[in-house]
């Protein structure tokens, strides 16, 4: 059974950083397209980054720049680090593994604000 947990959101003031986690269980990190998307509150969900099977990454120009999304084999989880926030970057942030069906964690909330 695939599953995915995402952790390390909170407040953080504009400016600031944080590194989000994904532990997947059930299936390789590695061996898929794998994406972090986010989702403010009246807004719909948006892709934020992605990362491909050849460890190709795309970023929502939004964040290119800012925001660094890694995997780490090893230990079977996707990594986001978020520097330079700002405001518009709170929202809740979820782990996508790509697929049919695609798979979702819960969410991690992420606050930006002073």
């Amino acid at each position: 059974q695939v599953r995915l947990v995402e952790s390390g959101g909170g407040l953080v003031q504009p400016g600031g950083s944080l590194r989000l986690s994904c532990i997947v269980s059930g299936t390789a990190v590695w061996a898929t397209t794998m994406g972090w998307y986010r989702q403010a509150p009246g807004k719909q969900r948006e892709l934020v980054a992605t990362i491909l099977r050849g460890d190709t990454t795309n970023y929502a120009d939004s964040v290119k720049g800012r925001f660094t999304i890694s995997r780490d084999n090893a230990r079977n989880t996707l990594n986001l680090q978020m520097n330079s926030l700002k405001p518009d970057d709170t929202a809740v942030y979820y782990c996508k593994r790509a697929g049919t069906p695609p798979f979702w964690g819960q969410g991690t909330q992420v606050t930006v604000s002073s």
